[in-house]
């Protein structure tokens, strides 16, 4: 019997019944920027590489790089991380 390709998975039926966003429940990174002083990063995995022009951080199957200079990991918890300085860019790989 073939899967009904339209019907909505568990991780997608749980976030409309809980009334929350599909990338929280499945715990993928949600990045905030705010202007290019500020990157907000939830559901991170870990910091892969650290210096004052590039930042790695492990999204889980993404990589989030984040390019500029004067980064600094400003504060960081088991599950957020907040990096300052001036963002030129941020690349998904």
């Amino acid at each position: 019997m073939e899967r009904d390709r339209k019907r909505p998975g568990l991780l997608e039926k749980t976030a409309e019944v809980l009334d929350l966003p599909g990338d929280v429940v499945a715990g993928l990174p949600r990045v905030e920027l705010t202007g290019s002083r500020e990157l907000r990063m939830e559901n991170h995995k870990g910091i892969l590489a650290y210096g004052s022009r590039e930042i790695h951080i492990s999204g889980g199957k993404l990589v989030i790089k984040v390019r500029g200079s004067n980064l600094e990991l400003k504060s960081m918890n088991a599950s957020q991380l907040l990096i300052t300085g001036e963002i030129d860019g941020v690349d998904l790989t």
